[in-house]
């Protein structure tokens, strides 16, 4: 058997009696147009592992490994363990976990190079995509990722965005952040009521990575928690956390304290975080 005399995916949701469960945040992509485009912005493939998340019935699954990628998928739903059995046979490069993904080690699980490709559940996407940057060590070399289209931008966002925020500094302290494309509701089965987003995120070099994400997380919060509010007042509940005085805080790192967080760039935080640190 090879792939393409697989069943549709659009058949395989009946063969199976597939439907998604809103509890898990599922909505499965079937339009192959689009996930064709979220594995080309993976390119290229060959001969790099790649761990997908939530793979459901297995579009995205498939264009990964007709690009070339040894795919690992962990999916915790054992109504797709069928489907993705076929998949597996039919190409040879389909390993699949039956399981949670926030309690898998991926960098454990695979070698070599390793990306990350998944259309990620809407409930916990956030919550997976800190736990890859925050990884020690980051064991994988590119992740393209579909987020709520909210979200993707809160990732991608640049100072004086309205989305610009805690995500963006954390992802950006680490990576290389660009939107590669938004896919409408209408290309999920059933439709979410918001629109969906793909981005890519590359890590930058070791060297200019910021290491302390948990503090420069704190910091943040703080300033994104009172977003409509000057530094000094906004910053006063951390700065008193560390022994410091906010508005002597902010001016030591050069920075005024009358200004607001959405105007200061990600390496402004990592300067204040790493004042802080040195305290």
């Amino acid at each position: 058997m090879s792939l393409d005399n697989l069943p549709t995916l659009s058949e395989t949701v009946k063969i199976h009696k597939l439907r998604a469960n809103k509890t898990l945040g599922q909505h499965f992509l079937l339009d192959m147009n689009v996930t064709d485009k979220i594995a080309r912005l993976a390119a290229p493939l060959d001969g790099v592992s790649v761990a997908e998340i939530g793979p459901g019935p297995g579009g995205l699954t498939r264009a990964l490994v007709q690009n070339g990628a040894e795919v690992l998928a962990i999916e915790m739903d054992d109504r797709f363990l069928a489907p993705l059995d076929d998949i597996a046979r039919a190409s040879g490069k389909l390993r699949v976990i039956h399981g949670n993904a926030l309690k898998v080690d991926i960098g454990k699980e695979l070698d070599g190079e390793i990306k990350i490709v998944a259309n990620l559940p809407y409930n916990v996407g956030t919550k997976m995509l800190i736990n890859w940057l925050t990884a020690t060590p980051l064991f994988w070399s590119q992740a393209v990722l579909m987020f709520q289209k909210e979200v993707a931008e809160r990732v991608v966002a640049s100072p004086g965005d309205s989305a610009y925020g805690r995500l963006a500094i954390l992802a950006q302290s680490v990576c290389d952040t660009r939107l590669g494309f938004e896919v409408p509701s209408n290309a999920f089965s059933p439709p979410p009521k918001v629109d969906s987003a793909v981005i890519v995120l590359e890590p930058l070099p070791e060297a200019k990575r910021f290491r302390d994400l948990k503090l420069l997380g704190e910091v943040t919060m703080a300033a994104f928690g009172q977003r409509r509010k000057m530094l000094r007042k906004s910053l006063k509940p951390i700065a008193k956390k560390y022994g410091v005085e906010s508005e002597s805080w902010c001016e030591t790192c050069n920075i005024d304290p009358q200004r607001r967080p959405e105007t200061l760039s990600v390496a402004e935080f990592q300067i204040l975080a790493g004042a802080l640190k040195n305290e």
